[in-house]
């Protein structure tokens, strides 16, 4: 039997206890902090779509999935290392030898995050963007993004108002004129005609459109630069766009001046969010 000076615990035993214990809370944090970058990759991934739609890229929905998980894993690991705290503690006090057993709550992180791990991999690994060289020609000829008329079409979250609205606000705040709204579906009307909710925003600025006409003349034929917004039969909103590498091939445009117009998908992106 051990006596009391050689069961009571050091000083140096309790300073050891509590800097595991603070490496176990540093554990957790990184556990959280990870699930949440992890859980705002989907977010990355759909703004990379919308400002690269000529590539394909899988369903990013699953990153918010892992990423809660991490930051659940990372609250359970704080919680479950306090636990183990204040019961070595406990052990040291009555004079238990505490350090016989492996720790059973490091050995189940570890385990987790090596699965948590492949299956991230996995993830990523999926959830690459394809060029659209490598897609199958049937593939190719079914994708949305540049169609042989050069014109983009993506979905609005909003209804035609709210989304002219957004890009109203949108282009002010980055100082381009917006010379007029052509109402369609309001002319229609007038003329007796019903069509669905149809807007037509026409838009410039001297600046970047000059320069433009200068180097190819014709491009004036597509300027000022226009957005269509509009509804469908189904009530679905959708916001349409010349692309900018179709009217670069149409009018031959210096590569160094793509810019000038290509600042359109950015606008229609942050609208139709």
């Amino acid at each position: 039997m051990a006596t009391p000076e050689e069961s009571q615990a050091t000083p140096r035993d309790f300073l050891a206890a509590e800097r595991t214990h603070l490496a176990w809370i540093r554990t957790g944090m990184a556990l959280m902090a990870l699930g949440f970058v992890l859980a705002r990759f989907g977010l990355f991934l759909q703004e990379f779509s919308l400002a690269r739609p000529d590539l394909h890229t899988a369903s990013y929905g699953y990153s918010l999935w892992f990423g809660t998980v991490l930051i659940l894993v990372g609250v359970l690991v704080s919680l479950l290392s306090l636990v183990r705290y204040l019961r070595l503690l406990a052990m040291m006090r009555s004079g238990a030898k505490s350090f016989g057993n492996p720790s059973a709550l490091a050995v189940a992180t570890v385990i987790f995050l090596a699965v948590l791990g492949l299956a991230m991999s996995y993830y990523l690994v999926s959830t690459r963007p394809a060029s659209a060289l490598n897609l199958p020609k049937n593939q190719e000829t079914s994708m949305p993004a540049i169609p042989e008329n050069g014109v983009v079409r993506i979905p609005s979250q909003h209804s035609v108002a709210d989304t002219v609205t957004k890009l109203e606000t949108i282009l002010q705040a980055k100082n381009v004129k917006l010379f007029a709204v052509v109402d369609h579906s309001g002319e229609a009307e007038k003329a007796g005609l019903k069509m669905p909710n149809t807007k037509l925003l026409i838009f410039g600025n001297p600046k970047g459109g000059t320069p433009l006409m200068l180097a190819s003349p014709s491009v004036a034929l597509d300027l000022p630069l226009k957005i269509l917004v509009a509804e469908d039969t189904a009530g679905k909103v959708w916001v349409s766009y010349n692309a900018p590498d179709y009217l670069k091939q149409r009018h031959n445009l210096p590569a160094d001046l793509l810019p000038n117009i290509a600042v359109i998908e950015a606008v229609v992106a942050n609208a139709a969010q």
